[in-house]
């Protein structure tokens, strides 16, 4: 026999007119301390970003999220036990319309804007396609993991503001660093007057790294350039065809794991002295970049004995040259 659904269960906020509204005036920006006086908000800031022309105006710049609402509760309301919900419960009568008590239109109060929820497992598990068993780095020579053999490098980026971006290369054994250009490229806007060509923020892409890469190594002997271990981001999403221009193998680190990599990223570390975040990395040529990676390269590591990078390098640059010569019949 059929039974007949059960009627929902009146949610907290439905019950109590008074605990709702000041999660909807939170949720919005419209704060209040314990006495009802509004509470001066956050300036909003000037967003310059592409693509988003409307943040100015989005509640989430002046609101609260639904954890801040949750614990604010207890402060405002120390004994007033009728004045508490968790965060979940705002988030479920955001979410789940058939609960009511807060229109689907608040959801754009929220950091994220999303109307609908994303489950944190959806996000943690997006495909990397360009990542293929061959490329993972429990693939990669033994000489490249145990620093035996030089030609064995580590790659990224660090990134600055208005999508600006420098790329690093650093040789594991000599802990020599390359420095990458990445400028922005030109394109013909279809929206615009015929002829007139803007910046457009992409110098990133997958594209654009495989080929400032292949620039940049094109410039080394092939056995001093083997193999490069990057992280897992799409911007090396196009390896393929920088190992076909360059007979450069790529690998990937392990997720979430930057001591796979930990020349560069202690690298990338020291490169925070010259180009600080929050700055656009597109102010500075390719001579400025040269010019930094000099002084990295000049610099004696502990590591190394005290000789700087270029001396390791150029030793076994010499080296590699020296058995050329030696072998030519």
């Amino acid at each position: 026999m059929n039974r007949p659904a059960r009627r929902p269960k009146e949610t907290k906020l439905a019950s109590n007119p008074r605990l709702g509204q000041y999660v909807v005036d939170a949720l919005a920006g419209r704060v209040t301390d314990a006495h009802g006086q509004a509470v001066r908000g956050p300036e909003v800031p000037g967003w310059k970003g592409r693509g988003k022309p409307r943040r100015a105006d989005r509640p989430w710049s002046r609101g609260w999220s639904p954890e801040q609402i949750s614990n604010r509760l207890k402060v405002d309301f120390p004994s007033d036990e009728s004045m508490r919900i968790s965060h979940e419960a705002i988030y479920q009568a955001l979410f789940i319309q058939g609960r009511g008590a807060l229109e689907r239109e608040m959801t754009a109060c929220l950091r994220t804007g999303r109307a609908l929820r994303k489950p944190r497992q959806r996000r943690r598990s997006k495909p990397q396609g360009h990542v293929t068993a061959d490329t993972l780095i429990a693939q990669r020579p033994q000489e490249a993991s145990d620093r035996s053999v030089v030609g064995h490098w580590e790659g990224d980026l660090i990134i600055g503001t208005g999508r600006s971006a420098v790329a690093t290369l650093v040789e594991r054994v000599s802990r020599m660093t390359i420095l990458v250009h990445l400028p922005r490229t030109e394109r013909e806007d279809l929206h615009q007057e015929p002829g007139r060509v803007r910046s457009r923020p992409s110098g990133y892409s997958a594209d654009a790294v495989a080929t400032a890469l292949e620039e940049a190594l094109s410039h080394l002997p092939l056995e001093m350039r083997k193999t490069i271990t990057w992280d897992r981001g799409g911007q090396m999403a196009a390896h393929a065809a920088l190992t076909a221009a360059t007979g450069t193998k790529i690998y990937f680190a392990d997720p979430h794991s930057p001591w796979q990599r930990p020349s560069n990223e202690n690298t990338n570390g020291l490169l925070r002295q010259y180009f600080p975040k929050g700055t656009d990395l597109s102010r500075w040529s390719a001579q400025d970049l040269q010019a930094v990676a000099h002084t990295l390269n000049d610099r004696p590591r502990k590591i190394l004995g005290w000789k700087n990078p270029n001396e390791v390098f150029n030793h076994h640059l010499h080296s590699l040259q020296h058995t050329r010569v030696a072998t030519t019949p």
